[in-house]
C-alpha cells in the first residue's frame, strides 16, 4: 500500500516558525548575505585560556535575542587563540598596526551591525549580559551604554585594590570635571553603541588611552551616555595592562586634549594673582596688618609674565590640534575667534610703549644724575613688567598668525 504525507496544518507550520534559532544558526559570516543586527568585537592577544569561555557567553546572549549576529576578534596573537575562535564560529581579522585601540578601530571598521558591543576576551566581562545592555540603550534612548564595575559587583581577584579604590575613581573624576562624561566607570571596557553614534566620534587613538578618548569624544558631541551595574570577574589568563604607564597615557591624553584646564584657566588665574599683587604692593594697600612690600611686587610681576605665557600656549593649542574639549573661557574663545596679528601685535606695541617710555625716563634722569645709583621703584618694575608683556604679545601674535 502505497503511502500517503499529510500536509502539516497552517499552527503547525507557524508553531515551527517560532521555534527558536541557535546561536549557530544565528551567527553571520562575512560572506553571508544576511546583514547582522549586532556585532560583537573583542580584541585579542594570546587569550586562549578565556576565548572559548567568553564566545559561549556571547552565543548564550544570541540565542536570547534572536538577533543575526556576527563576532568578530581583532587578533595579534601568537597563540591558539585564532583557532579557537574560527572554529565557534568568529570572524578573525589581524590588524595592520599595533596597540589595544587599533586593534578595535580597526575591527570597528568592518563590522556591519547596528549595535556594536565592544569587550575584552579575559572573561572578565561577562558577556551574557549583551541584552541588559541592549534593553537599557532601547529604552533610554542613549546613543552609548556601559557596564559600570564600580557602582555594580568586583568579584575578589579581578581588579587590584589600586585600581579599584584610587586609579579608575580619579580617572573617572578626571574625565566628568573635563568631559562632562557623568559617568560612574569611565574605564569599563564593556560597552554598546550605535552605529551612528560610533559614525559620529571621531577615534583616533592606539593605545589604552582609547577607552577614554570614546567617552570623551561623546561627551564633546553631546551623544547621550547612559549606564548599567555588571558584575567584574577575575580574568583567565596573563595581565597585559601597566597600571601606572597606561594610567598616565590616559591622564596626558586626557589633559592635552583639554586646553582649557591644561593651559588657559591656569594663565588667567596666575596673570590675575599676579597683576592683584602688583597692585596692591604699588598703591601700599595694607591686607590688615600685612603691606606688600618689593619682593612681593617682584612675585607678583613674575606670576602676571608666566600666567600670560601660559595663557597664550592655551590659545595656540586650541587652533593647532584641534582638541576635542576646546576652552570655554572668554578670554581664550575671543582671542581665537576674532585674534588677528594686527590686533594683537597693535596691543603688544602699545603695552611695550608704555613701560618702555617709563624705562627711557628712567635711564634719562640716571644720566643727569651723573650715573649715580638708582633706587628700585615699584613703578619701575611696573614698567618693566610692561615691556616683557608686550614684547609677548608682539611675537605671540606672529606665532597665533602662523598656526591659525
Amino acid at each position: 500500500m502505497a503511502s500517503t504525507t499529510t500536509a502539516p496544518s497552517e499552527s503547525e507550520s507557524e508553531l515551527a516558525r517560532d521555534d527558536p534559532l541557535s546561536a549557530d544558526e544565528l551567527l553571520v559570516d562575512r560572506e553571508s548575505a544576511t546583514t547582522p543586527e549586532l556585532s560583537v568585537v573583542m580584541p585579542t592577544l594570546n587569550e586562549e585560556e578565556g576565548i572559548e569561555t567568553c564566545l559561549n557567553w556571547i552565543k548564550s546572549a544570541v540565542e536570547e535575542l534572536q538577533l543575526p549576529t556576527e563576532i568578530i576578534i581583532s587578533d595579534s596573537s601568537t597563540d591558539r587563540t585564532p583557532e579557537i575562535a574560527r572554529e565557534m564560529g568568529a570572524i578573525v581579522v589581524e590588524p595592520d598596526g599595533k596597540g589595544y585601540g587599533y586593534a578595535y578601530r580597526y575591527a570597528f571598521e568592518r563590522t556591519r551591525g547596528q549595535y556594536i558591543v565592544m569587550g575584552d576576551a579575559d572573561t572578565t566581562y561577562d558577556f551574557t549580559q549583551i541584552p541588559r545592555l541592549l534593553d537599557h540603550l532601547e529604552e533610554t534612548g542613549a546613543d552609548v551604554v556601559m557596564g559600570s564595575r564600580l557602582d555594580g559587583e568586583i568579584k575578589d581577584g579581578s581588579m587590584p585594590t589600586l585600581h579599584q579604590y584610587v586609579g579608575n575613581p580619579l580617572l573617572t573624576q578626571f574625565l566628568n570635571a573635563f568631559y562632562e562624561a557623568g559617568v560612574s566607570d569611565a574605564h569599563s571596557g564593556f560597552r554598546i553603541f550605535t552605529r551612528e553614534a560610533y559614525e559620529r566620534m571621531d577615534l583616533e587613538t592606539d593605545g589604552m588611552e582609547f577607552a577614554s578618548e570614546m567617552i570623551m569624544d561623546a561627551g564633546a558631541k553631546d551623544l547621550q551616555i547612559a549606564e548599567v551595574p555588571i558584575v567584574y570577574h577575575e580574568r583567565e589568563g596573563e595581565e597585559t595592562l601597566d597600571s601606572f604607564r597606561d594610567g598616565w597615557r590616559h591622564v596626558r591624553f586626557m589633559l592635552v586634549n583639554a586646553p582649557g584646564y591644561l593651559f588657559s584657566v591656569p594663565g588667567v588665574l596666575l596673570a590675575l594673582f599676579g597683576a592683584a599683587v602688583m597692585a596692591v604692593a604699588h598703591t601700599g594697600v595694607a591686607l590688615g596688618e600685612v603691606t606688600l612690600g618689593v619682593n612681593s611686587m617682584i612675585a607678583g610681576s613674575l606670576f602676571t609674565i608666566l600666567g600670560i605665557q601660559v595663557g597664550t600656549l592655551g590659545v595656540f593649542a586650541t587652533v593647532a590640534s584641534d582638541p576635542i574639549q576646546k576652552p570655554g573661557d572668554a578670554v581664550t574663545s575671543w582671542v581665537s575667534t576674532y585674534g588677528t596679528l594686527e590686533r594683537g601685535a597693535t596691543a603688544g606695541l602699545i603695552v611695550f610703549a608704555a613701560g618702555a617710555s617709563y624705562a627711557t625716563w628712567l635711564i634719562v634722569d640716571w644720566a643727569l644724575n651723573g650715573f649715580a645709583a638708582v633706587p628700585f621703584t615699584t613703578s619701575g618694575l611696573v614698567a618693566f613688567t610692561a615691556i616683557v608683556v608686550g614684547v609677548q604679545l608682539v611675537f605671540s601674535s606672529f606665532f597665533f598668525s602662523a598656526v591659525n
